[in-house]
């Protein structure tokens, strides 16, 4: 069964035919609903946003999604009030997870049938934008703010160990404060780190929203979509034989995918040569090349690549020319 709370756009939800365990109409405060409904059963909540006494401020919506089941709710935004319309204001909505908002009849009734996650709404979320404002809660703008999304491209490319490692270079060599979120998989575990976190896909836009207090978020994509989330993203390959062999009989068109994104080639015995010749080869562009590391001890080398993606202050050179072999014929089919 499902509650209606409508308030300006009560003529518009009266069409809606679904069943109803509870209907309410006119305006009220958010601490009003949170305790009519924090300890109610329903099945579906269709909100009127003007139904919300001040509605613009978006704490109020902060407070609803930390007492409601907010993927439950299908928010009806006002037609008429383009500020609720404003890339900013669902920006905001987002990151409180609510996914489910539209500003007509139609849109409601599709949602109650299929509703969104996040994926059909990253499009127009506003997170990861570096130095700017994340959810805007409070009016707080996270000025420096880097969210740095890394995503395995081979298989086991390193991802879970290089954000390890870029966590601790971050912290203990240049002050920074670090939040490492993993995604769709519990490895982190094993590091027994403290500010290492392991959420669902479907977490992250709150989990961000959290921590107001750290200079870097370093994302463990794994096989999310969540690269939008990110303000950047590095893709790694781990180039040996095997590895990019298995790649290439997966998706003989990955390096088109890639075009223009920063591939990055981790645990790399390489040579300058050598990645010239995978340049070629793969028609791409390296961002960056990073030799097997030790994660037990300090390493230039992520300074050197967190210094190349705007992060930190550069201030050392690139020179990652490792003895080895030729290249071409490695992508054989």
């Amino acid at each position: 069964m499902n509650v209606i709370i409508s308030n300006e756009q009560q003529t518009v939800l009266a069409g809606l035919d679904i069943d109803i365990i509870k209907s309410l109409n006119g305006q009220f405060d958010v601490d009003e609903l949170i305790n009519m409904f924090s300890n109610f059963y329903f099945g579906r909540m269709i909100l009127d946003l003007t139904a919300i006494k001040d509605y613009h401020d978006i704490r109020n919506l902060q407070k609803l999604s930390t007492a409601l089941e907010v993927d439950k709710i299908i928010l009806l935004l006002p037609a008429n009030d383009p500020e609720c319309q404003s890339p900013n204001f669902l920006s905001q909505i987002i990151s409180l997870g609510i996914y489910n908002f539209t500003t007509n009849l139609d849109g409601v009734k599709y949602l109650f049938e299929h509703p969104n996650t996040y994926r059909d709404v990253a499009h127009i979320h506003q997170l990861g934008q570096m130095g700017g404002t994340i959810g805007g809660v409070d009016g707080e703008t996270r000025h420096g703010l880097t969210i740095l999304g890394v995503k395995n491209v081979t298989e086991h490319a390193g991802a879970t160990s290089l954000i390890y490692m870029l966590k601790k270079e971050l912290e203990s060599v240049h002050g920074l404060s670090v939040l490492a979120i993993e995604l769709n998989k519990r490895d982190f575990q094993y590091y027994n780190q403290k500010g290492m976190i392991s959420i669902s896909p479907e977490q992250l836009p709150a989990e961000l929203l959290k921590h107001k207090d750290v200079d870097i978020i370093l994302v463990d994509l794994n096989d999310s979509n969540q690269e939008d989330t990110c303000a950047d993203v590095i893709y790694l390959i781990e180039p040996s034989t095997i590895r990019l062999n298995k790649l290439m009989r997966r998706d003989m068109r990955i390096f088109e995918k890639l075009k223009g994104k920063k591939i990055v080639l981790n645990q790399s015995l390489l040579t300058k040569t050598d990645i010239a010749d995978f340049e070629f080869e793969s028609k791409s562009k390296v961002f960056f090349n990073i030799p097997p590391l030790n994660d037990r001890s300090k390493n230039n080398v992520l300074s050197t690549l967190l210094g190349k993606l705007g992060i930190i202050a550069s201030g050392v050179s690139e020179d990652n020319d490792k003895a080895g072999g030729g290249f071409f014929g490695l992508f054989r089919r």
